[in-house]
């Protein structure tokens, strides 16, 4: 029907029709999927929600004389810095701790703060202290340098998150006997409470489940700033099992995102902790899907009771646990399922509003001019299984 050249030339003459998820799925309601492709340019789509596996790249200028780190703590966090001598990366899992701190380091509020925070006070524009340990070498001669670093101090400064935007996931329940502290937040005991993890229909990934409009060099809404797809996420599972709509029934495809820190916001990057699990990240993100097909808008006009996660109940430990069946999220929306014959109480851990004003914001982007389409460079592969570490425990034999 149109293709993304296109669209950017009616974004740039601030002519192109953009609608969000929600509001496409709407129009498809009145006027069905023909018309409504014929209408619109661009679809977008937003989440805001806990992406641990997410980090920072730093490089925090070289120093007089010069270093080459091989310890360091950003506020008491521990970032990775195995590879260039004043390159960093802080994981947004990494927690508060480093030797030295004694009585700081069992206060609470230090207990409770990691990578995340970090990474959200840097993006804020806020003072980060800096600790670094050097390897002394002819030609970094310096041991140890202390200092306050902030966004505008450093050089790059850019998230390379391996795995965001899980197309689908899991809603955790608890049927032991006691409470269970997890990535998901606290589940009480005899399924005292279910918890999700993704806004359904207004995801990105639900939206394209077969990944034709998004792909490797794909420009997103990243944090309030402009970000890209770099690739294929850790545990990309595209070979999850789906619905007829195409629209896996648990955890499947994950993408790689990369975005400058020094563009984004604080409103849509925010450190989080999980109680007795540790800390993570909040982030908003949007994908704008451009219309070049009937079949983009088909995809994009499935509903929260068109899509399904499974119920798993985490107080059996083992990788695979067993599960209470599927629901939809129109069922979890409403606050409560049914789990053998009980009433159970839902929270959702991503926001639903903020993934409304991610996708808003990004349409008014759109609307403006201020923000084109790319090209993806290459697919997405959509032939990835899951492999896992099969063998428990056990000694190797090496005759």
């Amino acid at each position: 029907m149109r293709t993304i050249d296109e669209i950017n030339e009616k974004i740039l003459q601030k002519k192109a029709i953009v609608l969000t998820a929600e509001e496409v799925k709407a129009r498809v309601q009145e006027v069905g999927v023909a018309q409504t492709a014929k209408e619109v340019d661009v679809v977008t789509t937003g989440t805001f929600e806990p992406m641990e596996s997410s980090g920072a790249i730093l490089n925090i200028g070289q120093t007089d004389p010069p270093i080459k780190i091989r310890q360091c703590w950003l506020d008491g966090v521990l970032a990775y810095s195995g590879f260039g001598a004043v390159d960093l990366y802080l994981g947004a899992t990494q927690m508060a701790d480093y030797p030295g701190m004694g009585e700081v380091s069992d206060h609470e509020e230090f207990r409770e703060r990691g990578g995340g925070h970090v990474i959200a006070d840097l993006i804020a524009g806020k003072p980060v202290h800096l600790k670094a340990i050097g390897q002394v070498t002819d030609c970094y001669s310096r041991a140890s340098f202390e200092t306050t670093i902030s966004r505008d101090t450093i050089n790059q400064f850019y998230l390379f998150n391996p795995r965001n935007l899980y197309q689908n996931f899991i809603v955790g329940v608890n049927g032991g006997d006691r409470p269970l502290y997890t990535y998901l937040g606290c589940l009480q005991p005899d399924l005292g409470n279910a918890v999700y993890s993704n806004p359904g229909a207004l995801s990105p990934l639900m939206n394209d489940p077969d990944l034709q409009l998004v792909g490797i060099g794909t420009k997103i809404f990243l944090g309030g700033g402009v970000g890209y797809v770099a690739w294929e996420g850790t545990q990309h599972f595209s070979l999850q099992k789906r619905l007829p709509n195409h629209t896996p029934i648990g955890p499947a495809a994950t993408l790689a995102l990369i975005g400058d820190a020094k563009q984004m916001q604080a409103r849509w990057v925010r450190g989080c902790y999980f109680r007795s699990y540790g800390s993570s990240l909040m982030l908003g993100v949007g994908i704008p899907l451009p219309v070049l097909h009937e079949e983009a808008i088909a995809h994009c006009a499935v509903l929260d009771q068109d899509l399904v996660a499974p119920v798993v109940d985490f107080s059996i430990p083992r990788r695979i646990r067993p599960t209470f069946g599927l629901v939809s999220y129109a069922q979890l929306k409403s606050g409560r399922i049914t789990i053998d014959g009980k009433s159970v109480r839902v929270a959702s851990l991503a926001s639903i509003f903020l993934s409304r004003q991610v996708a808003l914001a990004l349409k008014q982007q759109i609307e403006a001019g201020d923000f084109t389409l790319t090209k993806p460079t290459a697919a997405i592969a959509m032939d990835r299984a899951f492999l896992a570490q099969e063998r428990w425990g056990g000694q190797i034999n090496l005759d």
